[in-house]
């Protein structure tokens, strides 16, 4: 009788021998998947009457229905979304941490006024930011994210063309994160998303007018360089793009109007 040790079981321990012609093949772990950066102006799918107020104040700053310092008392708020005061308090904290808003003690939120030397080094972090993204960009960027590029040269053109202003600038802050999604660094696309934020509040705060939030050119030109692989002249075109778009910024002190009803487009 065959000892049990012998057994088919007991020989199924043992690893068939590798070929060395053969070798074992190593499974490379999938890439981790980066979260989709949102901007705060951007809609959210099932959006709550938190979202819908922050949404309301946000995009009334970005149309300069809402100047630098206006008050945004909490009982109004309140009356305007029908909400209690609890909700009104947690969209402000919200706005707060994003920059849109200040929240004073004991005098309550006003919409917030970045002040000339906040500003400057908005733009000098921004610059500084940008300047290591599009070499990156440059550096790995495929023909099908050229092609995504000119795509949206394309959008932006015909906003520019329809005298569509908020899609205009919402077209050349996503033109932005692209580039920042194209680096491969998630942590730098999340500070970038910030910095967007930031500079699109002080540009429709203060900007003059009829001034563009990003010339379409300059933004061609960029893809240019990027498609070229050039980083170094990708570089020098966003710090002159970012340069100039600080320029066209004059910081200045505005008179709060009377109804925050009518400058929410409510009333």
């Amino acid at each position: 009788m065959e000892p049990a040790c012998c057994g088919k079981l007991a020989h199924s321990r043992f690893p068939e021998p590798v070929s060395p012609t053969m070798p074992r093949t190593r499974q490379t772990p999938p890439e981790p998947v980066t979260p989709p950066v949102v901007l705060p102006w951007e809609p959210q799918e099932g959006e709550d009457e938190e979202g819908r107020i922050y949404r309301a104040v946000f995009e009334s700053v970005m149309n300069q229905r809402l100047q630098p310092g206006t008050k945004l008392p909490e009982h109004q708020l309140c009356e305007l979304f029908g909400v209690n005061r609890s909700v009104v308090r947690k969209v402000l904290q919200r706005l707060a941490h994003d920059h849109i808003v200040q929240l004073r003690p004991n005098r309550g939120a006003i919409v917030a006024m970045p002040s000339i030397e906040e500003t400057r080094q908005i733009f000098e972090a921004r610059r500084g930011l940008e300047a290591v993204i599009v070499r990156l960009a440059a550096a790995r960027v495929t023909k099908a994210d050229v092609a995504d590029l000119h795509r949206r040269l394309q959008a932006e053109h015909e906003a520019m063309h329809r005298a569509d202003q908020p899609a205009w600038a919402r077209l050349a802050s996503s033109f932005h994160l692209k580039l920042g999604e194209l680096s491969g660094n998630p942590i730098l696309l999340r500070y970038l998303a910030e910095m967007i934020s930031r500079c699109s509040l002080i540009v429709a705060l203060y900007q003059p007018p009829g001034n563009a939030s990003c010339e379409h050119d300059e933004h061609e030109r960029i893809v240019d360089a990027i498609e070229r692989g050039d980083g170094d002249t990708a570089v020098a075109l966003m710090d002159q793009h970012l340069g100039e778009l600080e320029r066209h910024v004059a910081v200045r002190p505005q008179a709060p109007e009377p109804s925050l009803a009518a400058l929410l487009g409510l009333g």
